[in-house]
């Protein structure tokens, strides 16, 4: 409503306020456990943990300042640690102090300055972990010297909300515009040295072009353009391969499909399912085409 038809502020707070009653937002608030997890986890491959939970519920617009949010993210706060999560060493680390890998130190800062959360030791650890070529990635431990796509939009995401919540400093906002370029300079899905397109993941196998909701840590070229948008970047020639893409990717009926969703226990259903028109992919590309077509 906000970002098609400019309704009303009343109007759309209105309808946030449905989504911790009705529906799947109301179906997750209730999947969380006295102890403060969903999935009996911090983290896990899943896709039903506390991390996912908290990142779906700040994608579906849970209002932060709803008794429901504050409940639900108190518990969290007060409750939730990475015991058996992660490296032990960070085990007795409160959920929202996060652990070592900047892909998913990302995801929780991103919800965390969500939901009104500390995450100052988070963003500082990802600040001081970008590489030279101006993105992030796990791997840079054991020894990468090449940002990932994957770990960078997560970080980035992250960035931008923490700006958001009021946390900026010119040391963030140098650290994001650097971000931002890495993914520029490559056309968001082209490798930088000889540009051709980069059609899988070496990760994870995933393909770039294929458009999913959840992403999770997955990066893919909407949510790189989603990513962009929501940064008020001025879109360039460097986007324009990736917004004909998602123009390609348009229904007759004038709607995106689900073109994949990652195998794993999803908490509750946001979709009809693979292949199915989707309600996600089609709010989100006509974000990024009004986005593209305002450029001028």
């Amino acid at each position: 409503m906000r970002d098609l038809t400019n309704a009303p502020d009343k109007e759309v707070a209105a309808e946030r306020a449905r989504v911790a009653t009705k529906g799947a937002g109301a179906r997750l608030l209730a999947l969380q456990a006295p102890d403060g997890r969903w999935g009996g986890a911090a983290w896990n491959h899943g896709w039903d943990s506390t991390m996912h939970a908290l990142l779906l519920l700040r994608e579906m617009g849970l209002d932060p300042e709803s008794s429901e949010a504050r409940r639900a993210v108190g518990l969290v706060r007060d409750r939730v640690t990475w015991q058996g999560c992660g490296p032990q060493e960070a085990d007795d680390n409160p959920f929202f102090v996060g652990e070592v890998e900047p892909c998913i130190n990302g995801q929780v800062a991103a919800s965390g300055a969500y939901f009104g959360q500390d995450v100052q030791g988070i963003i500082d650890q990802l600040l001081s972990e970008q590489l030279t070529d101006g993105g992030w990635n796990c791997e840079a431990p054991n020894g990468s010297m090449r940002s990932s796509f994957n770990t960078t939009i997560c970080v980035l995401e992250a960035l931008l909300e923490y700006e958001r919540a009021g946390g900026g400093s010119p040391k963030l906002s140098a650290a994001h515009l650097q971000g931002q370029e890495y993914l520029l300079e490559r056309r968001l899905f082209h490798r930088r040295s000889t540009g051709e397109v980069i059609e899988r993941d070496r990760k994870s196998d995933a393909i770039w072009t294929r458009f999913a909701f959840p992403t999770w840590w997955h990066y893919d070229v909407l949510r790189g353009l989603e990513y962009l948008r929501s940064a008020d970047v001025t879109p360039d020639k460097r986007v324009a391969e990736a917004i004909d893409l998602v123009v390609s990717k348009r229904g007759s009926d004038g709607r995106w499909p689900l073109d994949t969703l990652y195998p794993g226990k999803m908490p509750v259903e946001t979709d009809e399912g693979e292949g199915q028109p989707s309600r996600w992919n089609t709010l989100r590309a006509l974000r990024v085409l009004d986005w593209y077509s305002a450029r001028d």
